[in-house]
């Protein structure tokens, strides 16, 4: 193992690039290696729990993906890319993850100290959301588009998390027919898959709550959406997204 200040000066690209011949693999899909020590009991908490709890439609269409495990991600500064750190950044420069293409697979680096588990499985979940509004196939872009129209035909109010409200406000704002195919709605239908599969992915983990709130949709929407995206991407047997579920699991 490199020593902690060799590893510290090493950008996510830099350092994925060195030790890819060491990633350990998990999956068909999933890698990941170490910058610093990690218990077993810790790697099932961020590796293997959340990776098991993947929908097999989610892992299929995702590209090889290798994880990068670190204490701290410092966002680069323009000339240099996103670098590991062994001590907490400023908040300026503090990032939790950080995703890069390296050949044809991509590289997911994430920090883990001073981060709770569920924060850390969102910004898991996130990026893999992310990295899915990246590629999604035409027929799922358009039954997300036409729920998208139908709840702004409705005038649904909220949205799922802080980046799709503000575009959704956006959109409202500027543009008279809001269901028409515009740079403004394809970024805001777009943010608003991503949002909400990044709850689903959540969900289907962990037991969390749907914070309540002035912004948020209202529950029947967010359940036709969960409903829409439980059929695109089917949760692993045993696994459960809605209350009911719960109950009969």
């Amino acid at each position: 193992m490199s020593s902690e200040a060799e590893l510290s000066k090493m950008t996510v690209e830099e350092l994925a690039a060195r030790f890819r011949g060491e990633m350990i693999p998990l999956t068909s899909k999933f890698s990941y290696f170490c910058t610093l020590p990690m218990p077993e009991e810790d790697l099932h908490q961020y590796l293997h729990d959340p990776i098991g709890a993947l929908s097999p439609a989610v892992i299929a269409a995702l590209p090889c993906t290798h994880i990068i495990l670190a204490p701290f991600l410092e966002k680069g500064n323009g000339k240099t890319g996103d670098a590991v750190s062994f001590d907490r950044p400023s908040e300026a420069r503090y990032i939790p993850v950080s995703r890069r293409a390296l050949d044809n697979a991509v590289v997911l680096a994430l920090g883990v100290k001073d981060i709770e588990v569920a924060d850390y499985h969102y910004q898991f979940y996130n990026a893999l959301a992310t990295m899915l509004a990246d590629r999604w196939p035409q027929d799922v872009q358009e039954r997300f588009h036409r729920t998208i129209r139908e709840e702004l035909s409705s005038e649904v109010h909220g949205e799922v998390d802080e980046k799709s409200w503000h575009l959704k406000q956006a959109l409202v704002r500027r543009q008279t027919n809001v269901r028409k195919e515009t740079k403004l709605f394809r970024e805001y239908a777009r943010q608003a898959f991503e949002d909400t599969l990044t709850l689903y992915l959540h969900g289907t983990c962990c037991d969390i709550d749907v914070e309540t709130g002035p912004r948020q949709m209202p529950s029947r929407y967010l359940r036709r959406r969960l409903e829409l995206l439980m059929s695109l991407y089917p949760p692993p047997d045993g696994y459960a997204v809605l209350p009911e579920q719960l109950k009969t699991r």
